[in-house]
């Protein structure tokens, strides 16, 4: 396949999406809406537990928050998880009942912003949001399968998109990135659109308009392809697939180790998130600073899944992962040589950029060396675990006031010490096997 950047991967990404005669097309047309639906979620609790509340206020609340963004796991792995691998059919059901969920609860949490109500619903709206994340972990590789069954019985898409084998060798990172830069893109916009409706009419409002996207993502979903026959036929295991993941729930020794350093990556995302969030407003900064740095994790997050496409081929997923982490850490330690808003401005665009390179190579190596009907209950405890991570992350600088130079230095420790432990704990796990 020839190497792409991140001008082929935005086109064969808008060319997917708007091909709504496959199957990952229109499951690509479902993640923009759910994650414009998201955005504008996460814009309204902004507005109304962030912004408009004093900086000390702000900390209980975002504490609170914070420490109920785990609780939804707790229903989605045991419960939910299982659920998602009864059947490839329920995979479709369950995304659909995700969105239509999200448009009532949207709307009662517009009547609640002042009321102790908010943060019963906001749990359940996480809920909601986890469940669709989990299952479209599962989902993207039937969904792959599905097109290609279909391709090699015709030599096109099913909408005449000739496929001369692109999709099969793509591979799942592929895939995954796009959904993920369509996703960036869609909460760029959504979030714009959102903070213009926040500043003129209010977080209700936010909150209306998200019920009406949420409304048009369960149209979408109820759209999902039912998958070929061939797809249909991989959710369930074999017997020694069933005896293996039962023995070995978190997967074989890649995925294990792989999934360390994703966890890793995503305890640094909320660490420099809300080390960047609490730093901005000790330092008086204006809304225009938030906005400088949202823009520039997006910006880098869209240069590194341009990476992943253009050099997945020459470098394997677990040596995109290991670089990701490294790169991290070597990022916050230029970052703390520089504790200026314009240095930790730059740390989060390159901050999104190892994050992009990382989450859709753990996925792939998730997607792969997992059983299909094994992936919803697998892609829900590596949930638990990554937003666990992510949490941890984000509680030290909200718990504990850290200025950039400090909080940097402890990051770029973490990040270099955990990437080497990574490395050679696969490798010697490697060579034992």
């Amino acid at each position: 396949m020839p190497r792409r950047g991140l001008a082929s991967l935005t086109w064969a990404s808008l060319r997917d999406l708007f091909d709504q005669g496959t199957a990952f097309g229109r499951l690509a047309l479902v993640h923009v809406v759910m994650m414009a639906g998201d955005t504008m979620v996460t814009v309204s609790l902004a507005g109304s537990l962030f912004f408009s509340v004093s900086p000390t206020e702000a900390k209980s609340k975002v504490l609170a928050y914070l420490l109920l963004t785990i609780a939804p796991f707790a229903v989605v792995s045991p419960i939910l998880g299982p659920l998602i691998d009864r059947s490839a059919n329920g995979r479709r059901i369950l995304v659909a009942l995700s969105a239509a969920v999200r448009v009532v609860l949207c709307w009662s949490m517009s009547q609640h912003l002042n009321s102790l109500w908010l943060f019963p619903e906001a749990f359940a709206v996480l809920v909601s949001s986890k469940l669709y994340g989990v299952t479209r972990g599962a989902l993207v590789p039937e969904m792959a399968r599905t097109d290609q069954f279909l391709e090699h019985a015709t030599g096109v898409g099913q909408s005449g998109w000739p496929s001369e084998g692109v999709k099969e060798r793509r591979g799942f990172a592929g895939f995954n990135a796009q959904l993920t830069l369509l996703g960036t893109l869609s909460g760029l916009l959504a979030g714009s659109l959102g903070a213009a409706v926040l500043k003129t009419l209010g977080a209700t409002s936010v909150l209306w308009l998200a019920a009406g996207v949420f409304a048009a993502a369960t149209v979408a979903s109820v759209r999902l392809q039912r998958p070929a026959a061939t797809a249909r036929d991989g959710v369930a295991m074999t017997p020694e697939e069933r005896d293996l993941h039962a023995l070995v729930p978190l997967g074989v020794g890649e995925v294990t180790w792989s999934l360390s350093a994703s966890s890793l990556m995503r305890f640094a995302v909320g660490f420099g998130s809300f080390l960047l969030a609490f730093g901005l407003r000790r330092d008086h900064a204006g809304l225009q600073w938030f906005a400088f740095a949202l823009s520039a994790s997006a910006l880098g997050s869209l240069v590194g899944l341009g990476l992943v496409t253009r050099v997945r081929n020459a470098l394997g997923e677990t040596a995109l992962l290991t670089l990701s982490v490294l790169g991290t850490g070597v990022g916050a330690a230029v970052a703390s040589r520089h504790p200026t808003l314009i240095g930790q401005t730059t740390l989060a665009a390159w901050l999104g950029l190892c994050a992009a390179v990382a989450q859709p190579s753990f996925d792939a190596i998730t997607q792969r060396q997992v059983p299909a009907g094994a992936q919803g209950r697998t892609f829900a405890r590596f949930a638990v675990r990554q937003q666990l991570a992510w949490v941890v992350g984000a509680l030290i600088p909200v718990a504990i006031s850290l200025d950039f130079g400090a909080g940097d230095q402890f990051l770029a420790v973490v990040m270099l010490v955990g990437g080497v432990f990574y490395a050679v704990g696969r490798r010697a796990a490697h060579h034992g096997n």
